[in-house]
């Protein structure tokens, strides 16, 4: 039986998906540590840095910013929202329209948060060359693009346990 080359597609296909489950990983891990440090998880975080940036904004156009979906989207807002980090408030020209603001404690911790990104890997992104920046970021959305792709078709090599990755873990954003 021959062995793949160095350059054939089945050693591709592993070098990207250790590199997935690499990724994945040091994410999940980063997200805990956040939540031990600010008492806020990364997809959290994220959320509430998107409610402030865009400013009053319904839940389902966050979810289209931060790439989740709705339903999720709703949890990280109803846990946000016990945490008193946002608001929701009705439209006063469309009461079914429900706009999410952040309150100032929300504002507060997310200024002192950590980025959702681990410091180590934001400055070394920020040290490469805009280029580079870009070639990384557009390789990372392509293949974002390919998996959502063939949503259908799920990699069991890829299974994430439920119990232990909720879309709080990091891996959801």
């Amino acid at each position: 039986m021959d062995q793949p080359t160095s350059h054939s597609p089945s050693s591709y296909d592993l070098r990207i998906l250790r590199a997935l489950r690499r990724i994945t990983r040091n994410v999940a891990l980063h997200s805990k540590q956040l939540a031990a440090y600010s008492h806020i998880t990364a997809p959290q975080l994220v959320c509430l840095l998107a409610v402030i940036e865009s400013g009053p904004v319904t839940a389902t156009a966050l979810s289209r910013l931060i790439s989740v979906s709705p339903s999720t989207v709703v949890g990280i807002l109803d846990r946000l929202e016990d945490k008193q980090l946002i608001r929701r408030e009705r439209s006063r020209e469309d009461r079914r329209t429900v706009f999410i603001t952040a309150t100032d404690p929300g504002r507060t911790l997310a200024a002192e948060a950590p980025s959702p990104l681990q410091k180590t890997l934001a400055d070394a992104l920020n040290a490469l060359p805009e280029l580079e920046q870009a070639t990384i970021t557009l390789s990372l959305e392509r293949i974002v693009d390919l998996m959502e792709a063939r949503q259908a078709d799920p990699s069991p090599l890829l299974d994430i346990n439920a119990s232990e990755n909720s879309p709080e873990s990091g891996l959801a954003v």
